[in-house]
């Protein structure tokens, strides 16, 4: 029913990818894949059905996908069959909530995802025919051994320790790395990656994705669809790049999350890590544009969405409304309100990072620092079982039943436990019922990627008319809620009005319990208030629709771009380009170049004829050989543009007679070796240097890795060797300083690939190509070949130049222009090329046939000579 997996794993996480086939997808279920060609081996016959099928709906459609699908299952032993209902509390059937906003009001939503029962293979198409046509899900069926390795293995032993700090520094602290757990998740993304191309409408289709175990799913479905539109939320911490490179499939699962279009992460905190870690281990910069942040990737826009999901105020409600909750109410006032008891409460999931025992600490620490509190305050402790299983999970267990029982021993009365752990299953509107009672809500866990406790917590308290009355609260009563939250969960900074700590810190956490105990009413209904407002505001379906409108609005570019993928397996990506942005042959530009007559030719030096990581900067002799190469053609104008100073160009180059070279961006040039250099514009007066080079020698000092490079107009302050993150800070803080305190001076103050040079107005290579083509003009030489090609943003304003004279009185009517730019990003050049080993390879192809038209010249002189 599904595609085969790759036969061999270890090729597809080791990179190689040898291409799936696929099984035959059972006709019953509906598939709308309508891109020919694109999924191979099924059936041409049902194309047409499917694409009839995918066109007869107008409405759009969303594909949600998740480890687990919104669904209870149960076997009924009378009809021997399983029997299916929606799970009401899933956070995935809460996103249908989305429906209720007027641009999503006409969203279909389809489920991809497991079921917590194991079906029998025998029962498994029926149970998927039954969940499609019943409930719009699609069930992926893995065995019982894959289910560990993945679930219990790779997602609960190794990512979801280290996404929640935890270093395996030894076997009993999270799971050493598993080659064979690692190959397990791989597989179940791709099987996953199978089910969703079985419903898939490529060309209209939305797909969500969710949370950690599905990670690398976004490059299987972008290697099958280049223009699919693909988000994906986290919904866990994503830890700091310190913590992150400890991971040996680190850059896998970085540039698989990258094959998504938008990325979504509950706090800036995470979203900050996140991005940390693609600019350390994939030298990748973000920027933010009109509010929205976004990471260019080969051409592609990712952009980062930071919203924290919120709880679905209809079932909240719909809850309070029981009359089951309104007996609980009263049963819980009875037996603590009306025994002089101030209820405070902890609802966690009994693992190692919700952090009980030091909430237990912190509030033994209470009663032994305030008496007064004694025998009236009670801590309710709901303990929801752990999701996952081992060791530490016992640990847990035991430590906090046996601090419970310490509390207990030391300041319990007859009639009175100050603890009260309940881990027995409750019902929710049980939960809820404690929510409505507590005075304060305390939640203390050391790591917790959201927590939609504290915004449960502040519904109920706001209540309704009937739990009032239980309450004896009067008709329009205002309400009040106390939290006390740690600064490690998501929810913390969106509730700005609770008591913020730091768990590890027992004696402030007990400090909190005092002052949210102590707090004065009228303070207590002022944050109630200002949390209620947030939280009935941004409920989850307020998140789910902000999330589709801009998944939609980062999608709309999909059509109007060029894409292909490159890579191999998990390194897969797509480029996207403008249409007319294409690589530059090498065949025809030296065809082009050997029909021209007049060729002018522009290079720029670092990064174009050196590649930019080379530690010695200076030309090799093969450079200077191609270089001498064109400049002995007489049919060309060979021209070197650089940052350099003339000084360093000058010795680089004294071998190349007749190379044009413009140095510091094109202040100083000469036409060839013999020449006297000349400036572009007026001399310039250079005391403004006073001023930078003290503020520059600041930053050096305070940046290890940067240097000064004192030119004669420029001065250029490069971090290329300082810890990248912290270079880029301090290079931001220095352009506006600079700017501040050379306001007045006639210089401009530009950043630059790692650094920030500071140079006379005007000059830059936009003036050098202006230059270089009316010297040409003046002496009647109509270029019919004009090459330039550069690697960075201040090259972008050469390609401006010669694109712009195309079809002018500067070039020859038939002129062939080739504007090239090295690595495909977005540019003003037409061309593109991957790396200096590409233009050497056009370089030597133009030498060559240079050395050719040379060498014929000189024969046929010397055949002149004899005759």
């Amino acid at each position: 029913m599904v595609s085969k997996s790759y036969s061999n794993l270890l090729e597809l996480a080791s990179g190689e990818s040898p291409s799936p086939s696929f099984n035959r997808i059972p006709h019953r279920i509906p598939r709308v894949v309508t891109t020919q060609g694109i999924v191979p081996g099924l059936d041409e016959s049902s194309s047409d059905d499917d694409a009839s099928l995918s066109s007869s709906s107008s409405r759009d459609r969303t594909i949600i996908v998740a480890n687990q699908l919104p669904i209870c299952s149960s076997w009924d032993a009378n009809s021997q069959k399983f029997n299916f209902s929606w799970d009401e509390d899933s956070l995935l059937l809460q996103l249908k909530d989305t429906n209720k906003y007027q641009n999503h009001a006409d969203m279909d939503f389809i489920f991809v995802g497991g079921l917590r029962e194991e079906i029998p293979i025998s029962e498994q198409e029926e149970v998927s025919q039954v969940l499609f046509d019943s409930f719009k899900c699609v069930p992926t069926f893995l065995s019982p051994d894959l289910r560990a390795r993945f679930y219990l293995g790779f997602c609960k032993q190794q990512l979801w320790p280290l996404f929640h700090y935890m270093l395996p520094l030894s076997p009993d602290l999270g799971g050493r790395f598993d080659r064979g757990l690692w190959q397990a998740y791989v597989s179940v993304n791709k099987i996953f990656a199978d089910k969703i191309l079985e419903v898939i409408n490529p060309d209209d289709d939305f797909v969500w994705v969710h949370d950690y175990h599905l990670m690398v799913l976004p490059t299987f479905l972008r290697k099958r669809f280049n223009r699919v539109k693909l988000g994906f939320f986290l919904h866990s911490p994503f830890p700091s790049s310190e913590i992150y490179k400890t991971l040996p499939v680190r850059e896998e699962i970085l540039r698989s999350l990258l094959n998504s279009d938008l990325i979504g992460f509950h706090t800036f905190d995470y979203a900050r890590h996140f991005l940390s870690c693609c600019s350390r281990m994939l030298g990748l910069t973000y920027e933010s544009k009109r509010g929205y942040i976004g990471l260019e990737y080969y051409g592609r826009t990712v952009s980062i969405k930071i919203l924290p999901v919120g709880i679905h105020l209809g079932q909240l409600r719909s809850v309070l409304d029981l009359h089951e909750t309104e007996i609980k109410v009263a049963e819980l006032i009875k037996q603590f309100r009306d025994q002089g008891r101030i209820l405070l409460l902890g609802v966690d999931d009994m693992d190692i990072f919700k952090g009980i025992s030091l909430k237990l600490l912190a509030f033994e620490q209470l009663l032994t620092q305030h008496h007064e509190w004694r025998s009236r305050v009670v801590l309710v402790q709901i303990a929801n079982p752990a999701r996952g299983k081992g060791r530490d999970v016992t640990e847990v267990q035991n430590e906090s039943y046996a601090m419970v029982k310490r509390i207990n021993e030391a300041f319990g009365q007859p009639g009175y436990d100050p603890v009260i752990l309940i881990d027995s299953p409750m019902q929710f509107y049980e939960r809820m019922a404690y929510y409505v009672v507590a005075e304060c809500c305390l939640v203390t866990a050391v790591r917790d990627g959201m927590n939609l406790i504290p915004y449960e917590y502040i519904i109920a308290r706001e209540g309704n008319d009937r739990l009032d009355r239980v309450l004896g609260l009067k008709k329009c009563a205002s309400k009040k809620s106390m939290l006390v939250v740690s600064e490690f969960i998501g929810c913390s900074p969106s509730l700005s009005g609770a008591i913020r700590v730091n768990p590890w810190n027992i004696d402030a956490v007990a400090d909190a319990m005092d002052l949210a105990l102590e707090m004065a009413e009228s303070e207590k209904q002022l944050r109630h208030e200002k949390h209620y407002r947030y939280v009935s505001t941004h409920d989850v379906g307020y998140w789910a629709n902000s999330f589709l409108q801009d998944l939609e609005r980062t999608c709309r570019e999909h059509n109007r771009r060029r894409c292909w993928g490159i890579g191999f397996g998990l390194k897969f990506r797509v480029v996207a380009l403008d249409p007319n942005f294409r690589k530059l042959s090498a065949e025809i530009t030296v065809s082009a170049y050997r029909r021209a007559k007049t060729r002018a030719i522009l290079l720029d030096y670092d990064g174009t004829l050196m590649p930019q990581a080379s530690i010695d900067k200076s030309p090799n002799s093969k450079t200077k050989e191609i270089l001498n190469s064109l400049c002995r053609d007489k049919n060309n104008v060979v021209f070197l543009v650089s940052a350099k100073s003339r000084r360093t160009l000058s010795e680089w180059f004294s071998s190349c007679e007749n190379l044009g070279i413009a140095a510091e961006h094109g202040y100083f040039f000469r036409p060839c070796r013999n020449a006297e250099w000349q400036t572009c514009v007026p001399a310039a007066d250079c005391s403004w240097k006073q001023i930078a080079e003290p503020v520059m020698k600041l930053y050096t000092e305070t940046t290890d890795g940067s240097t000064i490079d004192d030119k004669e107009t420029a001065l250029v302050w490069c971090y290329e060797d300082a810890d990248h993150d912290f270079g880029s800070c301090q290079a931001k803080e220095l352009l506006s300083h600079l700017d501040s305190v050379l306001a007045n001076e006639p210089v401009s103050v530009k950043a630059g690939l790692n650094s920030v040079e500071v140079k006379p107005q005007g000059v830059s290579k936009r003036l050098v190509a202006e230059c270089f083509l009316a010297t040409m003009r003046e002496r009647n030489l109509l270029p019919d070949f004009v090459l330039c090609i550069g690697d960075d943003r201040s090259d972008e304003d050469m390609f401006e130049v010669i694109s712009s004279a195309v079809g002018g009185p500067t070039f020859a009517p038939e002129a062939e222009v080739f504007a090239c730019t090295v690595g495909r990003k977005p540019s003003k050049a037409k061309y593109y090329v991957d790396d200096t080993a590409d233009i050497f390879r056009v370089m030597q192809g133009l030498a060559n046939v240079s050395d050719q038209s040379v060498l014929s010249l000189s024969f046929r002189s010397t055949v002149c000579l004899d005759e």
